[in-house]
């Protein structure tokens, strides 16, 4: 009798699970959706999400109310996405010539993925030294004179970065100059202007990669100096900079638009940078945020960007006071204002404890200091 309560437990399980899944995905679909949809290049999953659902992070949980569906997480161009039956998403399978698409578009965000990582620390490794005719910038196609670099075979590919900032939980992320030391006279004051975070951590030093060279030669025995020819493209290299192995494939190609998980939501993240932005950005602008892997956030991870509500002085019985308003802090006298929203933002690259997202939509600047939250937030 036991056995078969179970099997009828897990029966009706399944069939509620299956009764959710499809109310979702009847919840989430617009009223004005196609009967079908054909995928062609170029389009991406939240680009298609957003032709015919509501919140494009729902794209997961529309996809598993289909069981029909192979593989959920590759969509091709010549798909055939149908919305015809009882308002559920099902896809005809297309010809499977072409590369699947992506969740964002990548040639968008390509420069920051390549660019911008986060490290533990970069005194150990190899760095400039010196630059070909004694310059005092290496422009393409020059070579690089690189220390402790004692192994390298020629032939060899190596990445220059350069340590660019410090990041820490709360938004005061301090600024470095191409040594990797703090520039002097630095102090942040913006950082004054948002509210602190519980979590004031150093969360790693951020390096943003300048070229990629080639080794010619190795030490010799008339120069401890290892020999890095640069590619035609990059940025200006300098002496000081660091000299890391190049990372064939430094993110994932293949990922799609989810909400977070509940470990990633209680760590009470924050934007703590905008990509070669002093406070705010805009759509497709990069951000980092306070929350990495270790904090169970991974690619295509979906945030809603809030302001936090300010501490705001009622004038109407307190006229004559001095406290200033929007305060970040509370006091006497300061009322809290509701949170508001700003934007949503997808996770493209994660590292322990630090991410960075493409903010996708927004209604309002993104900036530092402002709080994530689940993408479905209300207030």
């Amino acid at each position: 009798m036991l056995q078969h309560l179970s099997q009828g437990l897990r029966t009706g399980v399944a069939v509620a699970l299956l009764t959710v899944a499809t109310f979702a995905a009847a919840q989430g679909v617009r009223g004005d959706h196609p009967d079908t949809y054909v995928v062609v290049r170029g389009d991406t999953l939240w680009g298609i999400a957003g032709k015919f659902l509501q919140r494009p992070w729902l794209w997961p949980e529309i996809w598993q109310a289909n069981p029909q569906i192979q593989n959920p997480h590759l969509i091709y161009p010549g798909d055939v996405i149908s919305l015809s039956y009882l308002n559920r998403v099902g896809v005809e399978p297309g010809p499977r010539e072409e590369a699947p698409i992506n969740a964002i578009p990548l040639s968008d965000i390509e420069p920051f993925l390549k660019n911008r990582s986060v490290v533990d620390g970069f005194d150990h490794l190899p760095h400039v030294v010196a630059l070909e005719d004694s310059r005092l910038r290496a422009s393409p196609e020059r070579r690089i004179y690189v220390a402790n670099l004692d192994h390298a075979s020629a032939g060899e590919r190596y990445a220059v970065i350069r340590p660019s900032a410090e990041f820490y939980g709360t938004p005061r992320a301090r600024g470095l100059d191409y040594r990797g030391a703090r520039i002097h006279g630095d102090t942040n004051l913006w950082r004054d202007l948002v509210p602190r975070g519980r979590d004031d951590a150093f969360l790693g030093y951020e390096v943003v990669q300048m070229g990629v060279g080639t080794v010619v030669h190795g030490p010799t025995e008339i120069s401890d100096m290892s020999v890095i020819e640069l590619d035609l493209e990059g940025l200006d290299v300098r002496a000081g900079d660091r000299v890391v192995p190049v990372n064939p494939q430094p993110y994932d190609l293949q990922f799609f638009p989810h909400p977070p998980s509940g470990d990633a939501l209680s760590r009470d993240a924050q934007v703590i940078a905008v990509a070669d932005a002093l406070t705010s950005g805009g759509p497709r602008d990069v951000i980092a945020i306070s929350a990495g892997s270790a904090d169970g956030v991974d690619n295509g991870t979906v945030f809603s960007i809030w302001r936090s509500g300010p501490y705001t002085i009622d004038r109407v019985y307190h006229p004559d006071t001095s406290r200033i308003n929007d305060a970040s802090n509370p006091g006497a006298r300061r009322y809290r204002m509701p949170d508001e929203y700003a934007s949503h933002a997808m996770v493209f690259r994660t590292f322990d404890h630090v991410s960075y997202a493409l903010v996708m939509e927004s209604t309002k600047p993104t900036r530092v200091g402002y709080a994530l939250k689940h993408p479905d937030a209300q207030y």
